[in-house]
């Protein structure tokens, strides 16, 4: 085995280690989101998930010695990804659980996959393979059946439309965030220090907006409520986010987001566990769909 193979063997176990780390706890996260729409208004429960999670952040930068003064030019990056990925995406997130079931809203975070590869291409130069292509539309096709079983299962409802609207504008802000994360003047800076910036950026706008919404600051000081904020902030976030970052400069956005194929079978997996969810033939088949679609498009990265 040359030089070359030997260092790259060890990266791309580094890479699907991460791929499988952050799938399972994303896909938990839309639980612990429901659980936090309570007394607290979910503008307040946001603020709260990225303050702690931007101390968080600072911190691991601090304890890997980290340099926390990117780049001059990284510095719009750190604030454009504060205000798409932890400002608007959640804040989007958050409300659309409102109106749909956690389920339907991770099942539709699913089809990232497409927004992701089509800027890639566009702003990137990403190329997109047959193979790529090909496994995105039998993934889609799957994703199609979990959402057509999930609607089927909703409360009918005209809100439902409100909750729709809400998560295609939070899949927009959510990839427009991943390409900046992969573009050259993010990749010249550390991941660490480029999220701690973004997500200290996105915490100070998601409280003025809570201020604006909802008056001032409210907090559930339960030990159930703190410790789904804990989870949320540090587990969600300053675990996964630097994870999927590397991702996203190593396999490249649209890669990247196939994981987003696999959280809502997870987040229906605990469902089944923890909230009674029923499979049907429906949904096992839209499952295996996107499973299969999963394993095509990965076996067609470049």
């Amino acid at each position: 085995m040359s030089a070359p193979e030997q260092a790259s063997a060890p990266a791309a176990r580094a890479g699907y280690l991460a791929f499988g780390l952050t799938t399972l706890v994303w896909g938990s996260t839309w639980l612990a989101i429901k659980d936090q729409l309570g007394a607290v208004p979910p503008q307040w429960s946001v603020t709260w998930r990225f303050a702690l999670a931007a101390l968080g952040m600072f911190a691991l930068a601090l304890i890997r010695r980290e340099n926390l003064r990117p780049d001059r030019r990284a510095w719009p990056v750190a604030g454009a990804v504060g205000f798409f990925q932890f400002f608007l995406n959640f804040q989007m997130v958050y409300q659309a659980e409102r109106y749909l079931t956690s389920g339907l809203v991770a099942v539709l975070f699913a089809l990232l996959i497409v927004p992701n590869a089509v800027l890639a291409r566009s702003f990137l130069g990403t190329r997109i393979t047959a193979r790529f292509a090909a496994g995105s539309a039998i993934a889609i096709g799957g994703i199609a059946l979990l959402i057509l079983h999930e609607y089927r299962s909703a409360a009918a409802s005209s809100s439902i439309l409100v909750g729709l609207a809400l998560t295609g504008g939070a899949l927009l802000s959510a990839s427009i965030a991943n390409v900046l994360q992969a573009g050259r003047q993010a990749r010249a800076t550390s991941i660490v220090a480029l999220l701690a910036w973004a997500m200290l950026a996105g915490s100070l706008a998601d409280a003025a907006w809570a201020w604006i919404m909802t008056g001032p600051p409210v907090i559930d000081l339960s030990p159930r409520y703190l410790a789904g904020v804990a989870y949320l902030g540090l587990i969600g976030s300053v675990l996964t986010f630097p994870l999927y970052a590397m991702l996203l400069r190593e396999w490249g956005p649209g890669r990247a987001a196939y994981n987003g194929v696999l959280i809502p079978v997870v987040a229906m997996a605990l469902s089944t566990l923890f909230e009674g969810y029923r499979w049907t033939g429906l949904a096992a088949s839209g499952a295996a769909l996107a499973v299969i679609g999963l394993i095509v498009a990965l076996g067609g990265r470049k």
